[in-house]
């Protein structure tokens, strides 16, 4: 890998490291906030989101060290996922399904990137890593789109 390619790397995986704290840290608190019958799935699978968002954190954390890099601590951390907020009105559900999306697609846009620049960079393993994590946003984005879809009926 070149030094450019790794500095961009890295970057990237901070990037999407910091992504994954602040969505572990909004889905965990919107499940947790959610209320009513209607809540119940979208709080369920919030939860059930959480230990594998938390997953791609720590193995980002990895692959960074392993490039040589030094993951970030919360100092250094920058929060500012908006729509995923929890709603003032705890029975809210479509505005915490419309948030998960947005978040999910901006996941989906840095891991289509990360593999991009890792592919340019000559780093095989990062490429097939964040092709991994990228099916898994996928899939996330996918099933939310299906709850919205349910929503506008």
């Amino acid at each position: 890998m070149s030094v450019e390619g790794d500095d961009r790397v890295l970057e990237l995986l901070e990037d999407a490291r910091n992504d994954e704290f602040e969505t572990v840290i909004n889905y965990q608190t919107n499940a947790a906030a959610l209320a009513g019958v209607e809540a119940e799935e979208i709080a369920d699978s919030l939860s059930a989101d959480v230990q594998e968002e938390l997953g791609h954190a720590e193995e980002i954390g990895e692959r960074i060290t392993q490039l040589g890099g030094q993951p970030k601590g919360s100092f250094e951390l920058e929060m500012g996922q908006e729509s995923l907020q929890p709603p003032e009105d705890p029975t809210d559900v479509l505005s915490v399904i419309d948030g998960v999306i947005e978040a999910e697609e901006g996941a989906v846009e840095t891991y289509r990137e990360l593999i991009a620049v890792a592919e340019e960079a000559g780093d095989p393993v990062t490429e097939d890593f964040a092709t991994e994590l990228l099916a898994d946003e996928e899939a996330h984005l996918a099933e939310f789109e299906g709850y919205r879809l349910e929503y506008e009926e």
